[in-house]
């Protein structure tokens, strides 16, 4: 099944004491690389969310964000250290004196003091974390690849019509052949008839001077390969695991041999059709790089 490498996906759950959000978002990249960012009480899990998450995706740079809702109040969600604010107060009554400056420190002034105030979090086993969060991890995970699954088919769709205007284009050369070498013989025959004069030259040698030329300008092997790549790349589209990077391959050896065929090429026509390959190749080349 073909995917995408760009995509989103997004899950969540909610309890008693929580909603937990699970997003993901990828671009292309040669590797899988994680970027996981988590609240920080649940830090500790993160190498189990990436585990989860390879079952999924096998290249991309996907970002993973998760956040938490918490619903827990109640007394003691909210502390003060009542000895450190007292600190506070002293020094701020010796510096006071000592400058001889006013006093005025005010209850609400302690907000703005670092650690005056915590929020205790409620305690939450580890167990308890992650089965709330793995469920949500691997439906984050499902939705992405939903969207990438609906993206790859698209990209399916138009880089096999690609592939069968291009297999069209490479019959096309491969019927010409035997007309260029026809007119190349008729041209050769004309010339030398026109040097020689009345004098005659063997049917054995033309013969031999064509076959040293037809040797040079034949697309057979180049043609027959570009076909043989056409029908792999088709035939990988309906290959379950990861094809992005063979079918990269796939182009460049496409590439080699449209080029070659392109320098080989014997008159207008062949030329302009080994140009229409050239562009395919391209188009399909920038499609594949989207392609896990």
């Amino acid at each position: 099944m073909i995917r995408s490498m760009t995509g989103f996906g997004r899950a969540e759950t909610v309890n008693a004491k929580r909603k937990l959000t699970v997003e993901m978002k990828a671009v292309n990249n040669r590797y899988l690389d994680f970027n996981i960012r988590l609240p920080r009480k649940y830090n500790f899990l993160e190498a189990q969310v990436r585990n989860v998450l390879k079952e999924y995706v096998q290249r991309g740079k996907v970002d993973v964000f998760v956040t938490e809702e918490t619903y827990e109040t109640g007394e003691g969600a909210l502390t003060c250290d009542f000895g450190l604010a007292e600190a506070y107060a002293a020094r701020s009554q010796e510096l006071a004196d000592r400058l001889h400056i006013a006093f005025d420190l005010t209850a609400s002034d302690f907000l703005r003091l670092p650690d005056i105030y915590r929020v205790r979090e409620p305690e939450t086993s580890e167990e308890e974390l992650w089965a709330m969060l793995e469920p949500v991890v691997r439906g984050a995970a499902e939705s992405f690849n939903e969207a990438r699954t609906l993206e790859g088919g698209k990209l399916k769709k138009d880089i096999i019509a690609k592939l069968t205007g291009m297999r069209e284009n490479v019959r096309a050369i491969q019927a010409m052949e035997p007309e260029i070498m026809a007119a190349y013989r008729d041209k050769l025959t004309a010339k030398v008839e026109e040097l020689l004069g009345e004098r005659t030259l063997e049917e054995s040698q033309i013969a031999a001077a064509v076959v040293i030329y037809a040797d040079k300008i034949s697309t057979d092997e180049e043609t027959v390969r570009l076909l043989s790549h056409i029908d792999q790349m088709i035939a990988e589209f309906d290959k379950a695991e990861s094809i992005g990077r063979k079918l990269d391959f796939l182009t460049q050896e496409m590439n080699r041999e449209a080029n070659t065929t392109l320098s080989k090429a014997g008159n207008l026509a062949t030329s302009n059709i080994g140009i229409a390959l050239k562009t395919d190749i391209e188009k399909i080349r920038e499609q594949i790089q989207n392609i896990e």
